[in-house]
């Protein structure tokens, strides 16, 4: 069932667990991630990146979530990730999208409120969950032990005041996760997350959840995250499966793949402590 994130993170930070939200870009991927939800009776976060609209397009997208989400009796959300354009985000809440993401983290904190504020006017007004980020969570190597970074760490100050102007639902925050895979080891700013949720009551948010390690993201678990975001490992595993499958023709290569990206899914349902809902 199609659901938005507000009762289920709240759930979630209540109980101290996180909802794994893995970017789909087809339709075996969507189907692989709400059938081991589904299995599980675990609730999952089908997110779609706007950049992802090269390989399909918003509607599209909206369809396979929700043909999905109802074939099954389990909290599903259908969840841009990554709306950098006003235009792409409206139109997935006209679809049906029950949740999405406004990132002008890269832009000035005046700016990013001023966006946000917009979205969040048009998304309550349909009953659709909104995400906005404070920070900026870097790409590649770009993490926060390197010299040079792309990233830039939430200041609890500017969190708090965001939340306030904003009436936001989750924030999306940045403490040493990267996109994409890391070279060297992540280091995680664990006191400044602790120091954001004491202050903050709406559920925490983590982008570049993949490479960054089972013990750090079971730590941010435990700081209020409620919703970490998986691609990288994912459809890694994806490979490494269909790889050593050794497939003979095209339909089992594609069953190995969904294995493996099955398979690693459910083991961060583990990590993450997820539960029923």
């Amino acid at each position: 069932m199609l659901v938005n994130t507000k009762e289920i993170f709240q759930i979630a930070r209540k109980k101290g667990f996180a909802i794994p939200a893995p970017n789909f870009y087809n339709s075996d991927s969507i189907k692989t991630y709400i059938e081991i939800a589904a299995k599980n009776n675990f609730p999952v976060i089908a997110s779609f990146a706007e950049v992802h609209t090269e390989l399909m397009s918003i509607e599209e997208a909206a369809e396979m979530g929700k043909f999905y989400a109802d074939k099954y009796d389990i909290p599903v959300v259908l969840h841009l990730d990554h709306g950098m354009t006003y235009s792409v985000i409206v139109k997935a809440i006209k679809n049906g999208f029950s949740s999405v993401m406004i990132d002008a983290s890269s832009k000035s904190f005046d700016e990013n409120v001023r966006l946000t504020k917009e979205i969040v006017k048009v998304a309550h007004a349909v009953n659709v969950s909104v995400e906005a980020e404070i920070g900026h969570v870097g790409a590649g190597q770009n993490y926060e032990n390197h010299e040079q970074t792309e990233s830039q760490y939430t200041k609890t100050e500017e969190a708090v005041k965001f939340v306030e102007m904003t009436n936001i639902d989750s924030l999306a925050v940045s403490v040493g996760t990267a996109h994409g895979s890391y070279i060297g080891t992540p280091e995680i700013n664990f006191e400044r997350l602790k120091e954001i949720y004491e202050n903050i009551s709406i559920p925490l948010v983590l982008h570049g959840g993949s490479s960054t390690g089972d013990e750090n993201l079971r730590k941010c678990v435990g700081f209020g995250i409620a919703k970490i975001n998986l691609f990288t490992d994912i459809v890694n595993a994806g490979m490494k499966a269909g790889q050593e499958g050794k497939a003979a023709d095209l339909l089992s290569l594609n069953k190995d793949i969904s294995g493996g990206m099955g398979n690693c899914l459910e083991h961060y349902f583990k990590v993450f402590k997820t539960e029923r809902v």
